[in-house]
């Protein structure tokens, strides 16, 4: 799953969830346009400012809570704030990261519904060579906020896919493991953007 299934979209619909992702969206897709932000010096910067965006718009608690699974409940306040900031890193990281794969792709809205606290926003994206793929944004209502706590990409979902592998982790190994992979991963993707940071540099 893309940054660019995630993040990208054009056109307007009417309703308050879909207004607001459409808001965050524009902002992102202005950063992407924009030419003087695509060199590569401006790489980190460029997506400092996405991620920045991404914050107000992805409910990062609440999927992490719903990846987490059942295995939620046994976990004290300290291991929960834990891991929420773990999982919303990896997931920046792992999707920001890729914001350079932006090649002017759209997305059409088909349809959103509201179930009290929940919407869910359908749409499909549509790549310059003509090929389309579904996309639906699960949002929740925070207040006067709509936010997106999963993305369901193809019939696949972002917070059950990540619930599977989280779950055979903790079943096969503990908890703890799982938190030992994520920080692991945190320093190899921390690696990966000094090296190509430094290559954009001598570039």
């Amino acid at each position: 799953m893309s940054v660019v299934a995630i993040l990208i979209a054009s056109a307007a619909w009417a309703g308050a969830p879909t207004d607001q992702l459409k808001s965050g969206i524009d902002r992102v897709i202005k950063i992407l346009e924009d030419p003087t932000m695509k060199s590569e010096t401006r790489a980190k910067e460029r997506r400092a400012a996405v991620r920045k965006i991404a914050n107000d718009l992805f409910d990062f608690g609440e999927t992490a809570k719903r990846s987490l699974g059942r295995h939620w409940q046994a976990r004290s306040e300290r291991e929960r704030e834990e891991f929420v900031n773990l999982f919303a890193d990896l997931l920046e990281r792992s999707y920001i990261g890729k914001i350079d794969l932006y090649g002017g792709e759209k997305v059409v809205y088909l349809a959103e519904t509201i179930d009290g606290d929940l919407a869910t926003v359908r749409t499909k994206i549509v790549t310059k060579q003509g090929t389309e793929a579904s996309i639906d944004y699960r949002m929740l209502q925070r207040g006067d906020r709509w936010m997106v706590y999963d993305v369901i990409l193809e019939n696949v979902s972002l917070v059950s896919n990540y619930r599977t592998q989280f779950n055979k982790i903790i079943q096969t190994a503990s908890y703890q493991e799982l938190v030992k992979k994520m920080k692991t991963k945190q320093d190899e993707f921390t690696l990966e953007e000094d090296a190509a940071l430094k290559k954009g540099v001598k570039n």
